[in-house]
């Protein structure tokens, strides 16, 4: 079953979430939404025939590590196996680099891009590689914001909100949302 795709669906305390994973590791995790249905669906587009399975020993500590994370928990992810599928070089550049952000670390699209040898027109690039990662919080793209400490985009279910909401739980401070004028 080392090729075979397998997921499971797992509680947190902010919703449902799913993990798939291979012999070679996580392929992929969707953070958490309200229903299951919609976490299920969400997996099986970026897995499309996997099969729901009981998870091995290493893929049930990734579980339960995420599970501490949306308590609250200080959590590292580390030394999880990650098996993000075929990558553009520079998605895996991103993604290696994006790892080594530990709890409450931020960075900017820009900072990345710089820091791997990329001009500041690179960041663009950096955000596509953070919208199109298939294992968010183990590849701890929330982490990485605009210019200015601005939260940028967020693909997750709850797009933006989602992104305050796990920088809150690790306490980043961020700059007040404008939620409208008051005039």
């Amino acid at each position: 079953m080392a090729g075979q795709s397998q997921y499971q669906l797992f509680e947190t305390a902010a919703g449902v979430a799913a993990i798939g994973w291979t012999g070679a590791g996580v392929t992929a995790l969707r953070l958490p939404a309200p229903a299951a249905s919609e976490t299920e669906y969400s997996i099986l587009r970026r897995l499309p025939g996997a099969i729901r399975a009981e998870p091995p020993a290493e893929i049930a500590a990734v579980i339960g590590a995420a599970i501490r994370y949306f308590a609250g928990e200080r959590t590292e992810f580390f030394a999880v196996e990650v098996d993000p599928g075929d990558q553009p070089p520079f998605f895996s550049r991103v993604y290696d680099h994006v790892r080594t952000l530990g709890w409450g670390q931020t960075t900017t699209y820009g900072a990345v891009a710089r820091a791997l040898g990329a001009g500041p027109e690179h960041a663009r690039a950096v955000g596509q590689a953070m919208a199109m990662n298939p294992v968010p919080l183990i590849i701890p793209c929330h982490r990485v914001l605009a210019s200015g400490g601005a939260i940028g985009g967020f693909s997750a279910p709850g797009g933006s909100q989602s992104k305050v909401r796990m920088l809150d739980l690790e306490g980043v401070p961020l700059p007040p949302v404008q939620q409208g004028f008051d005039f």
